[in-house]
């Protein structure tokens, strides 16, 4: 007789993990189905994220721009070092290692959560039966029942005939972390969040970085006063960002990737070392649920949810990368926690207006809520205002003192709409913002809290202030 549980998780990233945490914490028997397995063959809990994607990337990101503030920075504050050098082995050493701290770190929470982790790949079969299999076999080794079933399969990168992945000269974002040597030339197709990460991160250790990117628009999502200055500064760091290009082929000879793409000159070569393929990411839907189930997915492959996260099947629940939404894994994490509070029988809900965006260059560009460009196509009367980190103390004396931040706001009742940042640990201070989305704040209530000086907060403070033309610290 199958085993049962009151739910079944499958998947254990953002998504997934913290749904199953959550159940237990709310009385509910949970066993979680992951299948990864990490570079040393062994099972890791985590998911794309923790294990090739969010925590590793930033780890690499952390290590470059240390690399390059002692190169390029520091001698401003009388700091000299000579003979500077890096060590990519042990780079890549200290980012597996924060890796396998943390997927351990979520085995401990399952343990004292009690949580069941069966490793294994997990598929959904009639009667809200869960079939599991080692990865990569068809044969099944157990089958386990549960009153709910969480789908929270992930995604994985996209692939491009064009340019093929090899692991080695051709890579994806998984591949990109693992280089053992700065290239000399690097390409990177897809000038996207992913691509932008990876690539500044190479091109901060040595590389030429080449992106080519198939859209006319730079950062479509992003409010298009932040894009134009995140261009800027990518261009005066050196990266060399190509838009309007479509590759046509990618091929590897000897040591080298010559790729062939039309651009607005017509059809053009580059040679790189290396190439990285950064074009998005799929949801992860294969040999996930038996056919005859008649799970619905939309023509992306997504599987379709209503506002609860209910797939079309009975007491059968899908979040995460796998559902519609942002792929990011604050969200996911919020729906896990959202389904485990249905599931219980209360009320689970998630702010889609109020989920925050990074992209984790420097300087980092992080938003939440509408851009003022979206305001304008929907005709919504709106004022804006920004504050250049240029006129923040903080900023000055940390040699950051790039970019913005923008606030737009309602005309009519002032609340706040959209927050928008570039700038220095633009990722911690878009939270504020969210909160004051998630509260439906004004203007006026940013412009009457009390940010401490000298802080960077002051830059969204005086952009509080700007919105009705009345900042502090710079000509309105």
């Amino acid at each position: 007789m199958a085993k049962s549980y009151d739910v079944v998780v499958i998947g254990a990233g953002p998504a997934g993990y913290v749904a199953a945490i959550r159940c237990t914490q709310l009385g509910l028997r949970t066993a979680c189905v992951d299948e990864w397995v990490n570079k040393k063959g062994e099972p890791a809990l985590g998911g794309t994220c923790l294990n090739v994607g969010c925590i590793p990337s930033k780890d690499l990101l952390q290590a470059s721009e240390n690399y390059h503030r002692l190169q390029h920075q520091f001698g401003a504050y009388g700091i000299r070092a000579e003979k500077v050098s890096i060590d990519i082995p042990t780079m890549i050493a200290h980012k597996d290692r924060v890796v396998n701290d943390l997927t351990s770190g979520i085995a401990t929470l399952f343990k004292a959560n009690k949580v069941t982790a069966i490793h294994g790949h997990g598929r959904l079969l009639d009667g809200k039966h869960v079939e599991i299999s080692d990865p990569g076999s068809n044969k099944p080794k157990e089958t386990i029942q549960a009153q709910s079933i969480i789908i929270a399969s992930g995604s994985d990168p996209v692939d491009i005939g064009e340019a093929p992945t090899d692991g080695n000269r051709i890579v994806n974002s998984t591949g990109a972390l693992e280089f053992l040597e700065v290239p000399k030339r690097l390409g990177v197709i897809g000038a996207g969040t992913i691509g932008l990460e990876l690539g500044s991160v190479w091109q901060r250790l040595g590389s030429e970085v080449v992106f080519l990117e198939a859209l006319d628009t730079f950062l479509p999502a992003v409010d298009q006063q932040i894009a134009k200055e995140a261009m800027r500064q990518f261009k005066r760091q050196g990266l060399d960002i190509q838009l309007g290009t479509r590759v046509v082929s990618a091929t590897v000879k000897q040591k080298q990737v010559s790729i062939r793409y039309h651009g607005k000159n017509g059809e053009q070569g580059l040679k790189v070392n290396r190439l990285i393929v950064a074009v998005g990411r799929r949801p992860n839907t294969d040999n996930l649920v038996s056919p005859e189930l008649g799970l619905l997915l939309d023509e992306r492959g997504f599987i379709n949810v209503n506002e609860e996260c209910r797939t079309n099947l009975p007491d059968v629940y899908a979040i995460g990368d796998v559902v519609r939404g942002p792929m990011l894994a604050h969200k996911g994490s919020e729906e896990g926690i959202a389904v485990a509070e249905v599931i219980a029988g209360g009320i689970g809900h998630v702010n889609y207006e109020a989920v925050p965006w990074v992209i984790y260059t420097a300087p980092e560009i992080a938003w939440v809520g509408r851009t003022e460009q979206a305001l304008k196509e929907a005709g919504e009367p709106y004022k804006a205002g920004a504050f250049p980190f240029a006129a923040n103390g903080r900023a000055r004396a940390m040699e950051e003192a790039v970019g913005m931040v923008k606030i737009v706001a309602h005309k009519d009742t002032d609340r706040v709409l959209g927050v928008h940042i570039i700038g220095p640990f633009a990722s911690e201070l878009i939270a504020e913002a969210v909160l004051a989305i998630e509260y439906s704040a004004s203007t006026e209530d940013l412009a009457r809290t009390i940010h401490a000086h000298p802080t960077l907060s002051e830059a969204l403070h005086e952009a509080s202030l700007a919105v009705d033309k009345r900042a502090l610290h710079k000509a309105n």
